[in-house]
């Protein structure tokens, strides 16, 4: 099964030069013919643009030449006596500039459309295929140095030791210990100061 195919893009406009050079020749071939030949540049121009009108004027244009060759043709001498030559003659010289101008002026417009949609071509003509690398091209650096691809390092601080829990209240059972201790020394020594012979002390000395 065929599809229906891809569409032939539009032809390549050919160098101005080129144009100027054809633009001259058929110009000069019409001008210096005195309009005889004035039908070729409608002739070039249909050609080229391919549209009705202009295969319109082309023939028109060659059946005015036509006419004048036949009215010119009429005269019995070298010189134009008679008004069907002095007709003959106008239609001639209208025809021509006609043809001369309108060839000039819509050959222009149509490859001025052809370069509107192409773009302006490279240098003779030729067009040029685009780069694959035109796109994927990194962009210049101008002082020469490589932008860093990774993001800056940021410093993360360090969890600290977490904080201490006060110490147990120690002072405080030390004053309760030496408190207990004091008052048993006390009582340990009251009952030693109340020895059956009254001697006070006697309990240390004996104890000596």
């Amino acid at each position: 099964m065929q599809g229906h195919g891809y569409a032939q893009p539009a032809k390549q406009p050919p160098h101005l030069a080129w144009l100027v050079f054809l633009r001259v020749l058929f110009v000069a071939v019409a001008v210096f013919s005195i309009g005889f030949l004035a039908w070729v540049v409608l002739l070039r121009l249909a050609v080229v643009t391919r549209k009705s009108l202009d295969w319109g004027l082309f023939v028109a244009v060659l059946a005015a030449d036509i006419l004048s060759i036949v009215l010119l043709g009429s005269e019995p001498g070298d010189e134009i006596h008679t008004p069907g030559g002095y007709l003959g003659l106008s239609i001639l010289l209208i025809t021509l500039a006609l043809a001369v101008v309108y060839y000039l002026v819509a050959e222009s417009r149509h490859y001025q459309g052809l370069r509107a949609v192409h773009g302006p071509g490279p240098a003779y003509g030729y067009p040029q295929p685009a780069s694959p690398f035109t796109a994927t091209t990194a962009p210049h650096n101008p002082g020469g140095l490589r932008t860093p691809t990774t993001p800056p390092l940021t410093h993360t601080p360090v969890p600290g030791p977490p904080p201490q829990r006060p110490a147990p209240a120690r002072i405080d059972q030390v004053r309760a210990e030496l408190d207990e201790l004091s008052d048993y020394l006390r009582h340990h020594d009251g009952h030693q100061g109340g020895h059956p012979d009254g001697m006070p002390g006697a309990g240390h000395e004996g104890g000596r």
